[in-house]
């Protein structure tokens, strides 16, 4: 029985809805990200000032607040929990894939818009991020959407032979300026330095010959700028240009310098997206060699994708600080090339490779292992503790979490989708092989997000986020030693600071404290804290890697003694 559009879309968005609104809650934030923004959000509430973006109660000038409102907004409906914080990304995934169907949809037909969306739904990466609690997915989508109607502008302006282009030049501009100003709001002016690198790029394909109107191109700009000056232009006006000034500066600094745990070799990005988008990064490579194209709408929307995966990968590379997310907006095209190869086999007209299996075995093969792995180790991690050189990974590794075994099942179920959709492909039942690879990959993510992912937190943040929270409603000083941190921020639920001494952690340290003052440290560091220097702290436990420390506050000088009275 063939289904009707909305009745695709209506199952589209109870599948979606199903992969990523479950479990939100059920681990905590990760430092850095997710708890930094979360906190963000908190304080936006805590201050009821939604025109500035704070963190630890000073202006945080390295992100837009656009994705703060969002969470905010979650947050005033859930309360302050980690649901709330991933809420915004979950809605994000669902409204994603109903984009990339509607749009495939519209460029090919309905075939085509389901497979980009089981592509972009049941890759690793792409799927695992509408679990979270940061930024990027929506800026993929903002930035994404204003490049799409864009060229929906230029197939409009240039009489391309697909009749997707049916509204007005005017009505595609405006779009493409709506949606770059909300990326602008969301992350930041690199929304616009891709998309004007990707019009670049295709120009030069396009043999120099201009293919938009200077007015439009204008228009474009005035209404992404008047987007963007609901907040860039309002914080300017109110508050002057300090912040926005800072907020730029720290855009320069990202791009041209690293942090040190943000450096990465020079081919780190497509690695990232050779495993963080599989099964669509193996499928997408064979559309990435010429094809037989329908028209001209075909071959130039396939090389618009291309272009964009290539500009997103490359600025992404010269960029110094190299994170996994700054590459994601090449979801779209590594996800539209893996339909595109599908469809193309569909439609005989792409010819399948065998390499394309033999890839999807070796490579699903290792992430398959490598989820058996975790089970296995998580099974004997107490074993191998002895064996580990790192004191704080040795530390870690003490921490009680139990495991079944039966965690490996996962690891099974992804062996079995893999299996069965190579056979599928060597059988050219390729729409077979999309459901049983992509949907297979969803589910196994589903059951990793739920039952590998909360073990594996327990290890790694665990013991200094039980105590954050057992800190909640205390009034007291909580500060980290040796290494940085939002969870004693975020997990305390920190009221605004009274005493700006605070702020300072040799006052903490050392000064005349009005409060309690706990610290947490790193077991490979601590011995810089208790080395005598500070004789006011107090060790308290040890747990897990972590050392729990407090100093009190000191009692008050003993009175003079009064001399006795003279007779």
């Amino acid at each position: 029985m063939r289904l009707s559009k909305p009745s695709i879309i209506l199952l589209i968005t109870v599948f979606a809805a199903l992969l990523f609104l479950p479990f939100l809650g059920r681990v905590h934030l990760f430092d850095w990200d997710e708890i930094n923004f979360a906190e963000c959000s908190r304080e936006m509430m805590k201050l009821h000032d939604y025109t500035r973006v704070y963190v630890d109660y000073k202006p945080f000038w390295e992100k837009p607040p656009m994705f703060f409102w969002m969470q905010s907004s979650a947050m005033h409906l859930f309360g302050v929990t980690e649901f709330a914080a991933r809420f915004p990304n979950a809605i994000c995934g669902i409204v994603t894939l109903l984009v990339v169907f509607l749009c495939g949809s519209r460029i090919y037909d309905t075939k085509f818009g389901v497979l980009w969306a089981l592509a972009y739904g049941g890759s690793l990466f792409p799927n695992m991020y509408f679990k979270s609690g940061i930024i990027d997915p929506w800026f993929n989508l903002f930035t994404f959407l204003s490049l799409y109607n864009f060229i929906l502008y230029h197939w409009r302006r240039n009489g391309f032979d697909k009749p997707g282009a049916q509204k007005s030049q005017l009505y595609y501009v405006v779009w493409s300026g709506i949606f770059m100003g909300l990326a602008v709001l969301t992350k930041g002016q690199v929304a616009l330095m891709v998309f004007m690198l990707a019009l670049g790029v295709y120009f030069v394909y396009n043999r120099f010959r201009f293919f938009f109107s200077w007015w439009h191109a204008l228009l474009f700009l005035v209404v992404a700028t008047l987007v963007t000056a609901t907040w860039y232009g309002y914080e300017t006006y109110t508050r002057g240009p300090w912040f926005i000034n800072e907020f730029l500066k720290y855009q320069w600094r990202l791009f041209t310098t690293h942090d040190a745990d943000q450096a990465g070799f020079f081919g780190y990005h497509y690695i990232v997206l050779l495993i963080g988008c599989f099964p669509a990064s193996i499928l997408a490579i064979p559309s990435f060699f010429r094809s037989k194209y329908t028209g001209r709408w075909d071959r130039d929307f396939t090389k618009w994708m291309q272009m964009l995966f290539w500009v997103v990968t490359v600025l992404f590379t010269i960029v110094q600080s190299r994170i996994i997310h700054y590459s994601s907006l090449a979801w779209f095209p590594v996800t539209f090339l893996a339909a595109y190869s599908l469809y193309k086999w569909d439609r005989k007209e792409l010819v399948f490779k065998k390499y394309v299996n033999i890839l999807l075995g070796v490579l699903g093969g290792l992430i398959s292992l490598a989820i058996l792995g975790v089970a296995v180790i998580g099974l004997n991690v107490h074993r191998l503790a002895p064996y580990v050189d790192d004191t704080f990974a040795r530390g870690n590794m003490e921490a009680d979490v139990h495991w079944s075994g039966f965690e490996g099942a996962i690891g099974l179920l992804m062996v079995a989708a893999l299996i069965a959709g190579i056979l599928y492909l060597s059988q050219r039942r390729y729409k077979r092989a999309a459901v049983t690879l992509f949907a297979g990959t969803a589910i196994v993510i589903f059951f990793a997000s739920a039952i590998i992912v909360p073990k594996v937190e327990r290890y790694s943040q665990g013991a200094d986020i039980d105590f954050f929270i057992a800190r909640q409603g205390e009034d007291c000083y909580v500060h980290t030693l040796g290494f940085k941190s939002y969870g004693d921020l975020f997990y305390t639920m920190k009221e605004k600071p009274t005493n700006l001494n605070s702020y300072d952690q040799n006052w903490l340290l050392t000064g005349p404290i009005d409060k309690p003052v706990y610290f947490v440290t790193k077991v490979d560091r601590v011995q810089h804290w208790e080395n005598g220097q500070f004789p006011d702290l107090k060790e308290l436990y040890r747990k897990n890697g972590f050392v729990f420390l407090k100093r009190d506050i000191p009692p008050p000088p003993a009175p003079a003694p009064v001399p006795p009275p003279t007779k």
